[in-house]
């Protein structure tokens, strides 16, 4: 069988006009109908690019220079943006950064879901810039010198970083105070390779709430000797300080959390408020990473639910209990369901914090526990998905296809597994009503995504 030649080379130079982008917000140029894939070009331009590798369909090239300039085109606000791996998007406006998030929902739903509904516009921020609520912090020493900052796209290499600006302000404050701490007190900084050196993250969280951040030093082993001092002097240069988590983690791999956490200092926890519910948010638990647009998603999750206070409604992958406790007031009941039992923990301490008696939260996996509440007779008038990039298990979309809850809300990070994962239901008779993609990640590649679907009692319809 004859095989169509690439018709570049690794190596090569060429020049592209650059047409869209793809899902990893990379331009695509074509060279006679082949894709190659340009990370920091966009839709207008015309750019210079050398080729770095070849696959069969496709090849990716690095950005050399920009011949003409995309008329959406604007300078990045982050001196460390073409290094950095963080943002992607910086280098074009706003406006069309979310024109693009919404034609990536449009093309993974028609291509890898064969649907076709109407997807709203983006619901962008007001602000796109200082949002995020939580960093991890990549720490290694290169010679004598602490690199304290993101990798570098497509490597392992740190970017010392000096500023970012979607950082929530009081992130980088303490990031800046605890960096300088760690070199002053020569603590030792993880080595991968040899699996030496104490600390292996600096993890950073911050409550638009309280005001205050949480530092949380990811160690290699328990023994943190100068543990005290460290608190001590933190506490002292920070007043905005809320606590000090030791997390230990001895796995090898990228991993950044271990199981284990000491408080050191302070609460182990902050409190965030979105709406009319406050949550404990601990070091590892999930919580969604932008205060404000979090907001935003919990209003669009409450009114395509279409509550009347009678509903049994089940949240499954419910983290700490963010969608569930919102929507317990106008729910007779809500069951969550997750994976990670701290998260799980922290829900339950989110209902008691909140005087909420209609909640209730399960360590497990959805897959497993959500078909066993069926078969005790528990019958969903909602069901709420919001599950990491893999998306849902067949078992699982199963179980709420043959259930058929009045309403089934998907909340999606990824649109290629969200669009399977819709195809399969659409073939189980659910239909897809409203699709609204929401901007969590302003700058980045990555769009959130919430569908609204019914059962129309006829498979494939």
């Amino acid at each position: 069988m004859h095989t169509k030649k690439p018709p570049v080379i690794t190596g090569q130079t060429v020049e592209l006009n650059i047409t869209d982008l793809n899902h990893a917000a990379e331009g695509v140029g074509r060279v006679r109908d082949y894709a190659v894939f340009v990370p920091l070009s966009a839709p207008g331009d015309r750019v210079r690019a050398r080729i770095i590798s070849v696959q069969k369909n496709y090849a990716r090239a690095l950005l050399e220079n920009v011949l003409e300039s995309s008329s959406r085109r604007v300078s990045a606000s982050c001196r460390h943006f073409e290094d950095c791996g963080g943002c992607s998007l910086q280098h074009l406006e706003y406006d069309e950064q979310l024109r693009l998030k919404r034609e990536t929902v449009v093309q993974a739903l028609q291509r890898l879901g064969g649907l076709a509904p109407e997807v709203l516009p983006v619901l962008g921020m007001n602000e796109p810039w200082r949002y995020r609520n939580k960093s991890p912090f990549p720490l290694k020493m290169e010679g004598k010198e602490l690199q304290a900052g993101f990798f570098r796209s497509r490597t392992h290499q740190i970017v010392n970083l000096e500023h970012c600006p979607i950082q929530h302000p009081l992130i980088e404050k303490a990031f800046h105070i605890a960096r300088n701490l760690i070199r002053e007190m020569a603590i030792t900084v993880y080595d991968e390779e040899r699996h030496k050196g104490l600390l292996r993250h600096l993890v950073i969280r911050a409550s638009h709430f309280e005001g205050k951040v949480l530092v949380i030093l990811v160690t290699n082993g328990r023994d943190f000797k100068r543990s005290r001092s460290f608190a001590e002097s933190l506490t002292s240069r920070l007043p905005e300080l809320g606590g000090i988590v030791q997390n230990i983690n001895t796995r090898r791999g990228n991993v950044i959390f271990g199981t284990d956490s000491v408080t050191l200092w302070g609460k182990g926890y902050l409190l965030e408020k979105l709406g009319h519910i406050q949550y404990v948010v601990s070091a590892g638990s999930f919580f969604q990473v932008n205060t404000p647009q979090a907001e935003v998603l919990l209003r669009q999750v409450e009114k395509y639910a279409g509550l009347t206070g009678s509903e049994t409604i089940f949240d499954l992958y419910c983290g700490a209990g963010t969608i569930a406790l919102y929507l317990s007031r106008r729910a007779r009941k809500v069951v969550g369901i997750e994976s990670y039992p701290p998260a799980v923990d922290d829900a339950r301490k989110n209902a008691e914090l909140n005087g909420i008696s209609n909640a209730e939260f399960y360590s497990g996996l959805s897959e497993r526990l959500f078909p066993d509440f069926l078969r005790k007779g528990y019958s969903p008038d909602v069901v709420i998905v919001d599950p990491p990039r893999k998306g849902c298990s067949e078992k699982l979309l199963s179980a709420i296809a043959d259930v058929k809850p009045r309403r089934l809300i998907y909340v999606s990070c990824n649109p290629s597994t969200l669009a399977r994962d819709l195809r399969y239901l659409y073939e189980q008779g659910y239909n897809v009503l409203e699709v609204q993609p929401i901007d969590m990640f302003p700058h980045t590649a990555h769009v959130e995504t919430i569908i609204m679907m019914t059962n129309s009692g006829s498979k494939g319809k």
